[in-house]
């Protein structure tokens, strides 16, 4: 079976600049990837490139095997923020990828209702999005690139703008939520503790021009939770990949 995802010795400039210098990783069918890397390494500009809103200056992006690169509308896209439509009411938002990829009302209704119910928030279907925690609101934002039918999902720091608590418990329920699914994500933290949670593998990239230092096969069974973070092997790991990104500490990672 091909990969979700294939990038192939991307390099991307701005402004004379160097980005991305010969970026490539994969991204295998139900599997959860994680990028780490200083602030301003290019982990952003990497996401536009695969969303095919940038084009590389080298390389390509493959998608299950085709040659995408510069074509839009290939993945589920989760931004920092949750970027939710103010004028639409919860059911709405989550509904609008079922209805860009033309899903039937009836049925784009019925799965609107039923994940809401899912995740806790059948309350607030007729609500707005003012109405909600930050929390709350990227849980929408997540059921609407879930229900997207495209496999490939990447999200961009979702939980960034959050307080500690709530990232916790934002956390648990993605995990949980991707244990029951099983959709290939690729996603871009700062967090080490949150890739060791969340991955199957962490790609971790040098400061710019970014290029892959590393990848690492995090080897913690699943289910896995909170009580990880003090394990002995888990903080052991986390040591080793603070030490790849040490000489760009001053960066601001």
């Amino acid at each position: 079976m091909k990969p979700a995802l294939e990038v192939n010795a991307v390099s991307k400039r701005f402004d004379g600049v160097p980005v991305l210098d010969g970026v490539s990783l994969t991204v295998g069918d139900g599997e959860f990837v994680s990028l780490v890397g200083p602030s301003g390494s290019g982990k952003s500009t990497l996401f536009q490139i695969i969303g095919g809103l940038e084009r590389p200056e080298a390389g390509k992006i493959r998608i299950e095997g085709l040659d995408v690169t510069g074509r839009r509308g290939l993945i589920a896209y989760m931004p920092q923020q949750a970027s939710l439509l103010p004028w639409r009411t919860v059911a709405g938002n989550v509904g609008l990828a079922l209805e860009i990829a033309g899903v039937s009302v009836g049925d784009t209704r019925r799965l609107t209702h039923e994940w809401l119910a899912r995740v806790g928030l059948a309350d607030y279907a007729d609500a707005y999005p003012h109405v909600l925690s930050g929390g709350m609101q990227q849980r929408v934002s997540f059921v609407r690139a879930l229900l997207s039918p495209r496999r490939l999902m990447c999200l961009d720091e979702p939980f960034g703008a959050l307080d500690a608590l709530t990232r916790m418990h934002m956390q648990q329920w993605l995990l949980s939520l991707w244990e029951a699914n099983r959709r290939s994500v690729l996603l871009v933290t700062h967090s080490i503790e949150e890739a060791l949670l969340l991955s199957d593998r962490i790609i971790v990239l040098s400061d710019k021009p970014a290029s892959v230092l590393k990848e690492i096969a995090v080897p913690f069974p699943r289910p896995r939770d909170e009580r990880l973070w003090s394990s002995p092997a888990f903080n052991a790991l986390k040591e080793d990949i603070y030490g790849l990104l040490k000489p760009a500490a001053h960066s601001g990672f």
